[in-house]
């Protein structure tokens, strides 16, 4: 498979994506098309279970995370996503949430999407595994010691 250049949509490196954990089929999810409505989403939802338990280990972490964003922001800095596939358009979303709900600017929390603003709406998978799109991405960025950059992945 051939990595595509985030905004110009043009070949860059080769990337191998067979490998990759993140691209690995869920063997509790095996045949899902040849289960009923009832058996997905019971599937789903066992699946789900297992997000609330990560996310239980994990609230000191979240709440280091969260005290750091609010200094960032408090002291002029902006809190800035990124991430690939369904974890950065996560970001993007929350990017998006954080101006109305809180009260913040757009240029106050942001978000970089592997592959650029057009994978939000359509998959751009091997942008994902590329350093040198994310350096460029982040370069445009250009955060600095105020900037809280946080990476998203599942």
């Amino acid at each position: 498979m051939v990595a595509m250049d985030n905004e110009q949509n043009t070949p860059g490196p080769r990337v191998e994506l067979s490998g990759l954990s993140t691209e690995a089929r869920n063997e509790r999810a095996a045949g899902l098309d040849t289960k009923s409505a009832l058996e997905i989403a019971a599937i789903i939802n066992a699946e789900d279970q297992t997000v609330a338990e990560a996310v239980g280990r994990a609230i000191p972490q979240i709440a280091r995370v969260i005290d750091a964003a609010a200094a960032a922001m408090g002291g002029g800095g902006r809190l800035i996503y990124v991430g690939a596939g369904t974890s950065g358009r996560l970001g993007a979303l929350d990017a998006s949430e954080c101006p109305p709900t809180f009260g913040v600017s757009y240029e106050t929390v942001q978000y970089v999407m592997a592959g650029g603003p057009q994978a939000l709406a359509a998959a751009a998978e091997a942008n994902e595994d590329s350093r040198e799109l994310g350096e460029r991405d982040m370069a445009a960025r250009n955060p600095g010691p105020k900037d809280l950059v946080v990476g998203i992945a599942a």
